[in-house]
């Protein structure tokens, strides 16, 4: 037996859900340590030459629920020129995988300013994943005034957790404004664009119905690394400020690769 990395631990597939062709969750079961809504962790596989292939990837579900902390579900997009993706979609229930034993991160609920009243979650594709877990924990219906959750795809299959949403959205009422976007296809109810783009032209605050303010709006920007720059230059174009541990900021960003 190979020795497994230090860090890692052994888990198992509890089940695989396929939302596309490409697109995935990974039901798992492993005994890691506490985590935080919105942090990531290691998965880890051995390839054919006995090397270890392993990816950070967001854990979907919060800590909160029944089972929260050792059954976890991690939403994927199977790269075909990727080495770990590919051989993740592979796996079916009762099948080995490694997860790191400590999740990483400081997107989390804990790293946002006090004050703050309205929370905005601006991600392109999987990124969703981890805003999920952040929506669905119990003290943010004490914390803020106004959630919002942007999730920009290709494709309207790709708009997913549509039931979760919907659940959000009865839970939290009028607070909560989801905003889909599609760039590929016209979808009915959803804009059509770049996050950036919808946010200088003012399309954006329009559809959640919502106006940000540096006094009262913080932003989680999470993504593919194009999204999260011009996202945070447009944010920077209205005057808001990189947030920062050392200086407190309006918005804080997280590339998804």
């Amino acid at each position: 037996m190979t020795e497994i990395p230090h860090g890692l631990i052994k888990g198992v597939v509890l089940k695989r859900h396929d939302w596309t062709d490409r697109l995935f969750s990974l039901f798992v079961e492993a005994p890691i340590n506490a985590y935080q809504a919105g942090q990531f962790t290691k998965l880890a596989l051995l390839n054919d030459k006995g090397d270890w292939i392993r990816r950070a990837y967001s854990i979907v579900n919060n800590p909160d629920h029944i089972e929260g902390r050792e059954r976890m579900e991690f939403l994927i997009i199977a790269d075909q020129s990727g080495e770990l993706s590919p051989c993740l979609q592979k796996l079916n229930a009762g099948d080995e995988v490694f997860v790191g034993k400590d999740a990483s991160g400081f997107m989390t609920i804990d790293e946002i300013p006090q004050g703050v009243e309205d929370l905005w979650l601006l991600s392109t594709g999987t990124a969703i994943g981890p805003f999920i877990s952040i929506l669905e924990t119990p003290e943010l219906e004490m914390r803020f005034k106004n959630l919002v959750l942007v999730h920009a795809v290709r494709t309207e299959s790709e708009l997913i957790y549509q039931q979760r949403i919907e659940q959000l959205s009865k839970r939290y009422n009028k607070r909560f404004h989801y905003v889909p976007i599609v760039s590929r296809e016209y979808v009915s109810g959803a804009l059509c664009g770049r996050i950036p783009s919808l946010l200088l032209n003012g399309e954006l605050e329009k559809r959640a119905e919502l106006q940000l303010s540096k006094a009262s709006s913080f932003l989680y920007i999470c993504g593919n690394p194009n999204m999260v720059k011009d996202t945070s230059d447009a944010l920077k174009e209205f005057g808001f400020e990189k947030h920062l541990r050392r200086k407190l900021g309006q918005f804080s960003s997280e590339n998804y690769w």
